[in-house]
C-alpha cells in the first residue's frame, strides 16, 4: 500500500499504473471501476479492509496468513504468507482448466462410443451384446483415466518455459 514501495514492485513486474494508499472503502470502488473498463481483475489482500475488494473482484487471492474476513472473502487461499505463490496459483488454474477440457472431451468420446455398444447397436450387425460386467469395468477403467489425468497436476513445475 506504500506509494514507493508500490512503485518499485511495479517496475520489476512491468505494471505501467499503480494505485497506492487507497483508503480500505475506496478499494472496492477501484476494482468495480476497472472492471467497469472491461478489464478483469484479481485482488489480492490479507486484511480486513481488502474483503469488500476480494469480494468484488473477478478473482480475489487471499494471503493465508491474513484476517478470516479476508480469506472468507476471496476466491482463492494461498496458504503459504507469501506474494511470490500467486503466479504459480495462476499457471495452476490454467493448467486446471486445460486438465478439465482433456476430461470432458476424454468422457465426451467415451460416452458417445460406449453407450451406443451398451445399449445393443451392434447385435443387429454383429450379434454382439456387451456384457454388464464389461460395461461396469469399463465405466470404471473411464473414472480412473479422468482420475488418473487430474493427478498429473501434482507434478505441474512453476515458473518453466513450455
Amino acid at each position: 500500500d506504500n506509494q514507493i514501495t508500490a512503485h518499485a514492485i511495479a517496475k520489476q513486474a512491468g505494471i505501467a499504473e499503480v494505485r497506492a494508499q487507497v483508503l480500505p472503502q475506496d478499494k472496492a470502488a477501484v476494482v468495480k471501476e476497472l472492471q467497469q473498463q472491461g478489464e478483469i481483475v484479481g485482488m489480492v489482500g490479507d486484511g480486513i479492509n481488502d474483503a469488500p475488494a476480494l469480494a468484488q473482484a473477478d478473482v480475489g487471492l487471499a494471503i493465508g496468513t491474513g484476517t478470516d474476513v479476508a480469506i472468507e472473502s476471496a476466491d482463492v487461499v494461498i496458504l503459504q504468507g507469501s506474494l511470490l505463490k500467486v503466479p504459480e496459483v495462476i499457471e495452476l488454474s490454467k493448467a486446471t482448466v486445460i486438465n478439465i477440457k482433456q476430461n470432458l472431451i476424454g468422457a465426451f468420446f467415451y460416452n458417445t462410443f460406449s453407450i451406443p455398444v451398451a445399449a445393443g447397436l451392434l447385435y443387429p450387425l454383429f450379434g454382439v451384446l456387451l456384457n454388464p460386467m464389461i460395461a461396469g469395468a469399463a465405466m470404471a477403467m473411464s473414472s480412473l483415466t479422468v482420475v488418473t489425468n487430474a493427478k498429473r497436476l501434482r507434478w505441474t513445475k512453476f515458473g518453466e518455459s513450455k
